[in-house]
């Protein structure tokens, strides 16, 4: 069963219920530091989007694919930024920039810098995969590890109205940084 669950045909063994207004996707954890590809899946265990993780580079570009092998979205780490700063691109367009907020004491906080006045907030526990991502103080997405009983997932569940593919390339590019801030603090 765990080799199933590994390659990806396992279904989640979800322990809450998605409501009506939520999405919820299955989201490998930690395929950053080996580079695998791996497969998003929703509440049902069904393929949604396909993540080529063996692109990573110099600037950690990410191909997401849908489950037909088309490219939907990129994601890639800037180069010359004061702080780390990833760019979403959905269907060849900047949709986002995510990036860390720099005078947070205690705790790291990311905005997710949309087109137009609606940014996005992620806060909470963001090293351990247990966060919300707040629109004007109101909950549109949330990440927890608690939700699932298979090891090194995560569940992120997203409100109905939400661009899921905005949602995932926003938990991947803050995966991507803070997989990059362990490794400096592991250089250290």
């Amino acid at each position: 069963m765990r080799a199933a669950v590994r390659a990806g045909r396992a279904r989640p063994a979800l322990r809450c219920a998605v409501g009506e207004n939520r999405s919820m996707f299955v989201i490998k954890e930690r395929f950053f530091s080996i580079g695998d590809d791996f497969d998003v899946l929703d509440e049902h265990g069904t393929k949604v989007f396909h993540v080529d993780g063996k692109v990573l580079s110099v600037r950690n570009k990410v191909v997401i694919e849908d489950a037909s092998g088309n490219e939907v979205a990129t994601l890639h780490r800037h180069l010359v930024a004061l702080r780390p700063t990833y760019e979403i691109r959905i269907g060849g367009e900047k949709a986002a920039e995510v990036r860390k907020k720099l005078l947070t004491p205690f705790r790291d906080k990311f905005t997710i810098d949309v087109p137009g006045p609606d940014d996005l907030e992620m806060k909470g526990d963001l090293l351990d995969h247990e966060y919300v991502i707040e629109r004007g103080g109101t909950e549109v997405a949330s990440v927890s590890k608690r939700w699932l009983t298979i090891r090194d997932t995560y569940a992120v569940q997203v409100t109905a109205g939400v661009d899921p593919l905005l949602i995932i390339g926003s938990v991947l590019a803050l995966d991507l940084a803070m997989n990059r801030d362990k490794k400096k603090g592991d250089d250290d």
